[in-house]
C-alpha cells in the first residue's frame, strides 16, 4: 500500500461535486443530514448514467450488436470494481440485486429454504433494521426454525457474553448489522463471525450503513454473506450488492426464475447458469450498475488526491479515500455529539465507544416529528421516526428519535446549524 501524504481534500471542492448541495430550502442553504436514508450523488455519477441512457442503452449479455456489447462491457466492469471494493475473491461472488433488503431476502429464501429445519435457530440482534428481521421471521415460519434475539446494552452495544451463550449447535444463521442505522454503533462483526463459525453457523452481515463509511474487506471479516445498499454510498437507487462465498452460492437454489439465470430450458427440465447469473433473473438495473461503477471510480478519484503516487491500483486508491472519510466523519461525530450534548433536555441515543456518523437524539419538550418539521423550515434535512427499527425503539423506551446522519461532504458549520435549529425548537416548544 502506498503511503499517504499529509494532503487534505478541499471540502468546498468536494461539495461542489454534488450539485444538489447548492439547493436552497425555504430560503436557507440546504443542510443535508439524511445520508443514512439515502446519500446525494456526485456529478460524475449523474453524468455516467446520463451518458448511458443517451449513448449506450441496450440490454446486457447475449446481444451481438454494438450497443449491447458496449453495455455489457460497462456492466461487467462495474462488477469487477465492486469485487475490488469488497475484496471478494472472484466476481462470481458479486450478485447485483435491487438493494440491501433484496440481498437479505435472497439469502433467507434461497439458503434458508434449503438449509433450515425445525429446531434450528437464527440469531439476530436487538438493533437490526426491519430488513434483517422480517425475512428471517418469514423463513422461520416456513421451515419451523426459530428466531432468537441478542440483547444490547443501554449504550447500544451488543452484549457479547450473552451472544456467546446463545450460540450452540442449533444456531444455523446469525444475521447482524455491521453499523446500526439508528445508533451508529459499529459492531465487532469479525469477532462475532469467528464465534459463529466455531459452532458451524453461517453469518449474513447487513452492510447498508457500513459501506459508505469504512473500507469493507469480506475476506478479512470471513463473512459468509454481506449485503450492501448502494444508494447510501453515493450511487443510484435501485441497486444493491450481495456478496456470498462462492461455495455457498453454488450450493444454493435460484431465488427467482426467468431470463439470464438459465442455461437451458425445456418443459421437462431447466438447468441454471453459472454464478453470478444464477441469481440475476430478468433485465437488471443496468444504468444503476453503471452508476455504481462510476461511484467507485469517484471515490477512488478522491483517494488519488491523497496519495503520493496517485497512479496506484483501485484498492490502494479506495484505501486512501476511506481513510480520509473515516477520519473526517469521526471528527464530525465527536464534534456533533459534544455540541448537541450542550443542549439542555437533549439525550443522545447510541453512545457506543465505536460508532460511525450517526447523531440520533430525543428532546424532552418536542416530538421528533415536530423537531424535523422545524428543522426543515430552516433548510435542515434530518430523519425522524423509528428508522425501521421498532424493536430497538422499544428497547430504548422511546417512540421515535431524530437522526442526523453524516456523509463525506458534511461540515462543522452544518453541525452548528443543526444545533442552532434544535435550540430554535426549544424556544418554540418550551
Amino acid at each position: 500500500m502506498k503511503t499517504l501524504t499529509k494532503k487534505i481534500l478541499d471540502i468546498d471542492a468536494v461539495r461542489a461535486d454534488f450539485p444538489i448541495l447548492a439547493t436552497r430550502v425555504n430560503g436557507h442553504p440546504l443542510v443535508y443530514l439524511d445520508n443514512g436514508a439515502s446519500s446525494q450523488k456526485p456529478t460524475a455519477v449523474i453524468d455516467a448514467t446520463d451518458v448511458y441512457w443517451k449513448e449506450t442503452n441496450a440490454n446486457v449479455h447475449r446481444g451481438v450488436h454494438h450497443l449491447s456489447q458496449k453495455a455489457t462491457q460497462q456492466f461487467d466492469k462495474a462488477r469487477e470494481s465492486v469485487r475490488v471494493f469488497l475484496n471478494a475473491r472472484s466476481s462470481k461472488e458479486v450478485i447485483f440485486t435491487a438493494g440491501c433488503t433484496a440481498g437479505i431476502n435472497l439469502v433467507a429464501q434461497s439458503w434458508g429454504r434449503a438449509s433450515l429445519k425445525p429446531g434450528d435457530e437464527i440469531l439476530i440482534s436487538t438493533m437490526e433494521h426491519h430488513s434483517n428481521i422480517v425475512p428471517w421471521q418469514l423463513i422461520a415460519e416456513q421451515t419451523g426454525a426459530s428466531v432468537k434475539v441478542i440483547p444490547i446494552t443501554d449504550a447500544g452495544e451488543i452484549e457479547l457474553d450473552v451472544y456467546e451463550a446463545l450460540l450452540s449447535g442449533k444456531t444455523k444463521m446469525v444475521g447482524l448489522v455491521h453499523v446500526s442505522n439508528s445508533l451508529g454503533t459499529i459492531n465487532p462483526v469479525k469477532q462475532m463471525i469467528e464465534s459463529a463459525h466455531r459452532v458451524g453457523a453461517k453469518v449474513l452481515i447487513d452492510g447498508a450503513q457500513a459501506a459508505p463509511h469504512m473500507r469493507v474487506d469480506v475476506q478479512d471479516l470471513d463473512a459468509d454473506f454481506y449485503s450492501v445498499s448502494c444508494h447510501k454510498m453515493y450511487a443510484p437507487t435501485g441497486v444493491g450488492v450481495l456478496y456470498g462465498k462462492q461455495a455457498l452460492l453454488e450450493a444454493m437454489p435460484p431465488y427467482q426464475g426467468g431470463g439470464d439465470m438459465i442455461h437451458t430450458v425445456s418443459f421437462e427440465r431447466t438447468t441454471y447458469a453459472e454464478l453470478p447469473y444464477k441469481f440475476e433473473a430478468g433485465t437488471p438495473n443496468i444504468a444503476g450498475v453503471v452508476g455504481l461503477g462510476a461511484t467507485i471510480e469517484y471515490l477512488a478519484h478522491l483517494g488519488d488526491q491523497l496519495l503520493d503516487a496517485p497512479e496506484g491500483d483501485l484498492a490502494t486508491r479506495l484505501d486512501a479515500c476511506f481513510g480520509w472519510i473515516h477520519q473526517r466523519e469521526s471528527e464530525l461525530t465527536a464534534y456533533g455529539t459534544a455540541a448537541l450534548g450542550e443542549v439542555s433536555g437533549l439525550k443522545i441515543t447510541g453512545t457506543a465507544a465505536n460508532k460511525a456518523g450517526i447523531l440520533a437524539f430525543t428532546l424532552d419538550c418536542a416530538h421528533p416529528h415536530d423537531i424535523g418539521t422545524v428543522l426543515d423550515n430552516e433548510g435542515i434535512a434530518v430523519r425522524t421516526g423509528h428508522h425501521c427499527c421498532m424493536p430497538l425503539m422499544r428497547r430504548l423506551g422511546v417512540p421515535a428519535t431524530t437522526r442526523a446522519s453524516l456523509g463525506l461532504y458534511n461540515t462543522k458549520q452544518e453541525i452548528d446549524r443543526l444545533v442552532s435549529g434544535v435550540r430554535r425548537v426549544k424556544e418554540m416548544f418550551e
